[in-house]
């Protein structure tokens, strides 16, 4: 699901993806499932904290703000949607997910606006052929 470049974004993701089937997430969490070192979950943990993305509890655990969430969301949607697109193109599902995590961070709104509209229009029929 992640590619080599560590982001506040990919952090995010995965805090959002955790906190539906953990109760609470801790950076132990976050190791365990990007495989990241713990001294590079702690420092991003610290910059997303910092930049109002998160708070973490005394016993650690993390919750994201509005914020932080927003993004999460986001970033979610667009990995889902680029995924489920090269997958129906016919790009087997691990590069696809791979790819749609490279691109979910530089694709702009309004080329993904259009792509999400396209296959909200499109895909249904092509699926279907």
């Amino acid at each position: 699901m992640f590619h080599k470049g560590e982001s506040a974004e990919d952090y995010l993701e995965t805090i959002l993806i955790l906190s539906q089937s953990v109760p609470a997430v801790r950076s132990i969490d976050i190791v365990r499932e990007t495989g990241y070192s713990k001294p590079s979950v702690s420092v991003a943990m610290k910059n997303l904290r910092q930049k109002e993305y998160i708070v973490m509890d005394e016993d650690g655990y993390i919750t994201m703000t509005d914020a932080g969430r927003s993004i999460a969301e986001k970033t979610y949607e667009r990995h889902t949607v680029l995924t489920n697109l090269l997958v129906s193109l016919g790009v087997p599902e691990d590069t696809a997910a791979e790819d749609a995590c490279k691109v979910e961070h530089v694709i702009s709104d309004e080329t993904f606006n259009a792509l999400k509209e396209h296959v909200q229009k499109y895909g249904d029929k092509e699926d279907k052929k």
